[in-house]
């Protein structure tokens, strides 16, 4: 082979790497692009927004919030699974798509341990169970007295089949041996509003979102599902404070959490690791987040990436016959 011949390969393959890693790797300034698998408006949604401003004080360039609803918030992370794993688009996930949805799923389109990287956890939260100004119980043992009494009676909704009040309620329920009718509705909102109105008897919502209804005297919070009373809602007890059996220890929550694509450099991994913690850590964004009834997360991927998978494999338990399209 001649060396002219050498060369010219050589700087073929200088090309070929050149042009792969501009594929790679998008300018430093282009902005960011955070997904979101909920409608705008709503919890996750509002947390999002928040967090999204934060960032972007950190990484130096916009960051946007991009809402792509539908198939259980599965197709926002699809968006990111087919992303470049470059750092410019990123996926703000709640934890039931990551943790429930592969259990629940029919055609779920990608493996969240597989075809994801974990970057950062952004925060936890908990639910609280409210009821129907109406109902005759005032705490959980006076719930569970009354479901026994009357077996068949009792009706809770949720956001859907398979979501995380639905399940939530459902682990609730088992454990305390109770019965009750589920009625599935499209969303939290609605659910809401039926609670209110008495055509069902309770149901578990976000304390941030059900706070709002709680202090207005619209329902009646029978127990939050954290390990210690939240702070937005002093006054309501735990389950594991209701002193009924089976619910000693009764820890239900949910949380965020950012992901990126899978094949995402080491280096890349720790750098938005690190700009994420310090978004977490500024004053205004940690006071936002604490009003609106969230507890503090932040650490390491792995972190997130060890809580995703131990749930994963408690909500398998819970799971077992419930499917959804």
């Amino acid at each position: 082979m001649s060396i002219r011949t050498r060369r010219n390969l050589l700087l073929s393959a200088l090309a070929l790497t050149a042009a792969t890693t501009a594929i790679a790797q998008a300018p430093a300034n282009a902005p960011v692009r955070l997904m979101v698998g909920y409608s705008a408006g709503g919890p996750v949604d509002q947390g999002a927004r928040l967090f999204a401003q934060a960032l972007s004080k950190e990484l130096g360039v916009p960051v946007t919030v991009e809402n792509k609803t539908g198939a259980n918030a599965t197709l926002a992370g699809m968006e990111v699974v087919r992303a470049k794993p470059d750092g410019k688009t990123l996926w703000y996930a709640a934890s039931p798509t990551i943790t429930i949805s592969p259990n629940v799923m029919k055609q779920m389109q990608f493996d969240p341990a597989k075809d994801l990287t974990a970057l950062a956890p952004v925060l936890s939260y908990y639910n609280v169970l409210v009821v129907n100004n109406n109902q005759p119980y005032k705490n959980v043992k006076e719930l569970v007295e009354y479901s026994k009494a009357n077996p068949g009676k009792l009706s809770y909704g949720s956001a859907g089949i398979g979501s995380s009040n639905h399940l939530g309620a459902l682990l609730f329920a088992t454990r305390s041996g109770i019965d009750m009718n589920h009625v599935p509705y499209k969303g939290n909102a609605p659910a809401m509003t039926d609670v209110i109105g008495g055509q069902i008897s309770m149901m578990k919502d976000i304390i941030s979102t059900a706070s709002t209804y709680i202090n207005s005297d619209k329902v009646r919070a029978i127990a939050v599902t954290s390990p210690t009373r939240n702070a937005l809602l002093p006054n309501v007890p735990t389950f594991a404070e209701s002193g009924v059996k089976g619910l000693e220890g009764f820890d239900v929550g949910g949380w965020y959490g950012v992901y990126g694509p899978k094949g995402m450099s080491p280096e890349l991994v720790t750098s938005l690791n690190k700009s994420i913690n310090a978004a977490l850590n500024q004053p205004e964004l940690k006071k936002r987040y604490t009003e609106l009834g969230y507890d503090e997360w932040i650490g390491a991927p792995e972190l997130l990436s060890d809580r995703a998978a131990k749930e994963r494999a408690m909500w398998a338990t819970v799971t077992k016959g419930i499917e959804v399209n």
